[in-house]
């Protein structure tokens, strides 16, 4: 982990990652160290364990357990990639719309050492009035504001972002908490950590921010500007039924800013994982990646998973053919467990198909078009403005982000980016109706600019909540659903378990307590790992020891039930 200056006083000072606050565990570190994950027995070398799930929990799982010597056997039921789905727009080189994740935030450290391995290059996402966005324009209510680069904020503006300022610092001891996440200091991150979830996990965020003294002295317009425009990723209205713990963590551990793209797309991380031969691996020869030890192409979707009389797992997958395992880990939504997969109910306890099942996922909607040029980055004549810019808005679009792909390839434009009740007003739309749609709304933002004229190729667009394997675009818990999230999360540590709930792990951002944050994926991937590890008697290096090894130590607070 690297350490920074402070500019002021050149004194060291750690960046912000996202080390808990749930579960302080330093992933980064433990995937680093050179004594490795782990060690197995040499019998289990070389045994079969399978991964539900191509997507980047895991694809990250699946590295892992081939490095300790395991022979991982990847289910998939779709595409490789999961919900980082890079679609290239046809006939193109690398010209591709992020309909999945497609920002992530550089406090994920555990995510960029899989970043950093594969030499993935990156570059600043052109997030709302970012130094990387060459201007933003936030329309709402027919006013606009116009702002270039990371520049001043009017007024208005500049009271929202100081209000969340200090309703943070009122309610949640923020400064206090980040600089313990800095540091890595676990008691005073713990002390403070275990107080705020009893106090604000059955509260929304709405109610946060209405109930503040900083937002309370203002108007109800404030929290409107605040719901519609928001601060490091854009508005946050979308978020207001939540419970306000899941925002604490976005913003202790910096998910909302700082937030680079991957040039050529996301999905490049775990098709990289997928062909990339694994380096000191244990029992395999140099060279042996997943994609070869699979032939080239994972196994059918799994249809079913079932206990065996001699304690085995066996998975059936969609063309009927069963293989038995002494262990697997399923990275699939949640809600796919008695939607799509027929399993067995005695793998978990009723308390956790009750979390399972009762999680709630967000929608999600993007649309893409391709054009021909960066034409936004014109300047208008007569106002000296750029022609078009980031654009944040009350209207159906709600946020329009513009890439530009550099010399000699077309740009791209997500014309529209929107949740929950946003999402589902286009859901029954066709990609062309979706375009003509957003078109629409933004020509009453950009009279002058005609959008369509550049506009090349078909569109391509996504709602996650209609894809059957996905269901949803990632969790979003209510209030009340910590302790769902914390059954999720500790399911790993199985030794206090019955016998038919050991053997089957969970992994995924949903089952993370970041749900839409990759790093939430890889974090859940590592804890899965250490149970086969744990599960196949093998053991972490003394000097590196893995999450279960010190999960009595720093694990989630228990709230009771």
């Amino acid at each position: 982990m690297s350490v920074l200056l402070d500019t002021e006083t050149a004194t060291p000072v750690r960046p912000v990652t996202t080390f808990g606050p749930d579960f302080p565990f330093a992933y980064d570190d433990w995937l680093a160290h050179p004594a490795g994950l782990g060690a197995l027995p040499p019998e289990a070398l070389g045994r079969e364990v399978a991964v539900i799930g191509a997507g980047l929990s895991g694809m990250v799982a699946a590295h892992e357990l081939l490095r300790l010597g395991l022979r991982p056997v990847v289910y998939e039921a779709g595409r490789i990639g999961g919900r980082l789905r890079s679609e290239a727009f046809a006939g193109t080189d690398g010209v591709i719309a992020e309909l999945g994740g497609m920002r992530f935030p550089v406090s994920s450290t555990a995510l960029y050492h899989y970043i950093d391995a594969l030499r993935l290059p990156t570059e600043p996402f052109p997030n709302p009035l970012d130094a990387a966005t060459p201007s933003t324009l936030i329309d709402l209510e027919g006013e606009q504001v116009y702002v270039e680069g990371a520049g001043a904020l009017p007024p208005l503006l500049q009271e929202v972002a100081d209000a969340w300022r200090h309703a943070l610092e009122d309610g949640a001891d923020f400064a206090a908490l980040q600089n313990a996440v800095r540091e890595r200091d676990v008691a005073t991150l713990k002390s403070i950590w275990n107080r705020l979830v009893p106090l604000w996990d059955e509260r929304t965020f709405y109610d946060f921010l209405a109930t503040s003294h900083a937002f309370a002295n203002r108007s109800f317009r404030h929290r409107e500007i605040f719901g519609q425009v928001g601060f490091g990723t854009g508005g946050w209205d979308s978020d207001f039924p939540n419970s306000m713990l899941e925002i604490l963590r976005v913003v202790a551990t910096a998910q909302d800013d700082h937030q680079r793209l991957i040039i050529g797309g996301a999905e490049q991380l775990p098709r990289g994982l997928w062909h990339r031969p694994v380096e000191r691996a244990a029992h395999w020869p140099q060279g042996t990646s997943l994609a070869g030890l699979h032939g080239g192409a994972p196994r059918p979707g799994v249809t079913r998973i079932a206990r065996e009389a001699d304690g085995r797992l066996a998975l059936t997958d969609r063309w009927g053919d069963t293989r038995r395992y002494d262990a697997a880990i399923v990275t699939c939504h949640s809600w796919l467990l008695t939607t799509r997969i027929d399993c067995d109910e005695n793998l978990f306890s009723q308390k956790l198909w009750m979390a399972l099942d009762r999680t709630r996922y967000m929608q999600s909607s993007k649309t893409f078009v391709m054009v021909d040029r960066p034409f936004w980055q014109d300047r208008d004549a007569a106002t000296g403005r750029y022609r078009m810019s980031m654009t944040l808005t009350d209207r159906i679009t709600r946020g329009t982000y513009l890439f530009d792909n550099g010399a000699g390839k077309p740009s791209v434009i997500c014309l529209s980016y929107s949740w929950m009740t946003d999402a589902m007003k286009v859901l029954p739309l066709d990609a062309d109706a979706r375009v003509r749609l957003m078109l629409s709304a933004l020509r009453r933002i950009y009279p002058d600019v005609d959008i369509a004229k550049h506009i090349i190729g078909d569109p391509i667009t996504v709602s996650w909540e209609s894809d059957p394997n996905f269901l949803g675009a990632f969790k979003g818990a209510l209030p009340g659903h910590y302790r769902y999230n914390r059954r999720m999360f500790c399911q790993f540590m199985q030794d206090a378990t019955p016998p038919a709930e050991r053997g089957l792990f969970l992994a995924g951002d949903g089952i993370s307590f970041t749900p839409a944050w990759a790093e939430g994926a890889v974090q859940t991937a590592l804890n899965a790992v250490w149970g086969v590890l744990h599960h196949m008697g093998g053991k972490t290096a003394p000097e590196n020891p893995g999450p279960g090894d010190v999960f009595a130590e720093i694990g989630p607070v228990d709230l009771g039930e």
